[in-house]
């Protein structure tokens, strides 16, 4: 049996709250035991010594799209799985936003398939929840589920039609399956690209209030609240918002949400003279509204955090600001961009985690996530501290459209381990 021991690492375990010197030996593909001493000693053991940088369980991302089928010039299951490698993510819950949609459990079992060859992660599907992701008629869920379906969502496809979105959610009820839903009123953002306000105004940029993901949010609880489903919504970008889902927790309903990495750390004024790389969906928020969702996601309100990977070619952004495609690549640039929070005092390493690792796990029935015996050895070795300055053409996915090109940033991920391998650096 290979053993590998982890030795003068700084532990988060975002399950206690706590950061302590320890270290950890990983076995078998699973953590067996979790030292308070730094520097144990165990026979036989493979030594990584961590240097006293900083060892956590690895990030589950949900909600990243991979281009494959359809899009494979954009990003393969190969480089996606690189790219989230390199910024320590060990597991990408893929979207079904395909070219065609993945609606059907051939499609389900291609994704599996192509993921397993490819990547160096672990990657969980979700599907579609209506076929073809366009809101008339619910997919075959009992089928999809047996075919590895981890969620269901039509990601910013907004069912418009209750009535299917109704029955699709009592559906799911009936299952267990967990429904991922865009909140947005469909009809007022239609054409958006960026929030309504002065900014927008000065701008002359087509715009959407705020208020409309309050709307999307408030008739989605509605549902939730009339089926009993299991929900989680994809994005909570405002203040309003955030009101919403902390009565709807209050009442009991079993729901849980996330927000992006982008939402955490920009803000509408960053779009400055119609920087396309800039533009993501939802658009950009105020930074009041940026810090009621730093405030939430500190207070637990809002549960996960995600990159919302979303590769674009240079042609479909190298147009005018409301033209351009929508989305940016974050895999491998999520947890440097994130500790820009943690530096600036805004939210403690274990709580970033938890947002990161051990609440999509959970939500998800997924064992990862924890910093414990028993636990997978999904791990993610970083410094920090480290500062450099990013360069998109370095990065490993496909595409780079990324608005932190050229940004100063601190926080390098070393080592990323999957199962107890590194994948990270890769040999």
């Amino acid at each position: 049996m290979t053993k590998t021991l982890i030795t003068r690492a700084q532990l988060i375990d975002p399950e206690a709250g706590t950061i302590q010197d320890g270290a950890v030996l990983m076995a078998e593909g699973v953590i067996q035991t979790v030292f308070e001493d730094p520097s144990p000693n165990v026979p036989g053991a493979e030594i990584v010594d961590a240097g006293e940088a900083y060892l956590a369980p690895g990030i589950v991302d949900i909600g990243v799209k991979v281009g494959e089928p359809g899009e494979r010039h954009k990003e393969s299951f190969k480089t996606a799985g690189l790219a989230a490698a390199s910024g320590g993510v060990t597991t990408i819950v893929t979207r079904p936003d395909t070219t065609p949609a993945t609606d059907t459990p051939e499609a389900m079992e291609f994704i599996r398939r192509r993921a397993n060859q490819a990547a160096p992660v672990n990657v969980l599907p979700m599907a579609a929840l209506t076929k073809g992701r366009e809101g008339r008629e619910m997919t075959e869920i009992g089928f999809m589920l047996d075919a590895g379906a981890i969620a269901f969502t039509d990601c910013d496809s907004v069912v418009t039609d209750t009535k299917v979105l109704a029955r699709a959610m009592g559906y799911a009820r009936s299952l267990g399956a967990l429904v991922m839903g865009h909140p947005q009123e469909p009809i007022l953002s239609k054409g958006a690209s960026a929030t309504s306000g002065k900014f927008a105004t000065l701008r002359g940029l087509p715009a959407v209030s705020a208020m409309a993901e309050r709307m999307g949010l408030d008739r989605d609880l509605a549902l939730v609240e009339m089926t009993g489903a299991r929900y989680h919504a994809d994005q909570i970008t405002t203040a309003q918002a955030v009101a919403v889902l902390a009565r709807a927790k209050g009442e009991g309903l079993d729901v849980s949400a996330g927000t992006s990495m982008h939402h955490l750390t920009l803000n509408e004024m960053d779009v400055a003279d119609y920087r396309t790389f800039f533009k993501v969906k939802p658009p950009l928020r105020s930074e009041e509204d940026r810090q009621a969702v730093v405030e939430a996601v500190r207070s637990g309100v809002i549960d996960v955090i995600g990159s919302f990977h979303t590769p674009q070619d240079e042609e479909s952004k190298r147009l005018p600001f409301e033209e351009a495609a929508s989305g940016a690549v974050g895999l491998e640039t999520m947890l440097p961009v994130l500790l820009r929070l943690y530096h600036s005092g805004e939210l403690e390493l274990p709580v970033l985690f938890k947002a990161l690792s051990l609440n999509p796990a959970k939500r998800l029935g997924l064992a990862c996530g924890r910093m414990s015996a028993g636990a997978p050895a999904d791990l993610v070795l970083f410094d920090a501290d480290k500062p450099f300055v990013l360069d998109r053409f370095a990065l490993q996915s496909k595409s780079k459209n990324t608005p932190f090109d050229g940004a100063r940033l601190q926080g390098k991920v070393l080592q990323t381990f999957v199962a107890g391998k590194g994948v990270h650096p890769s040999s």
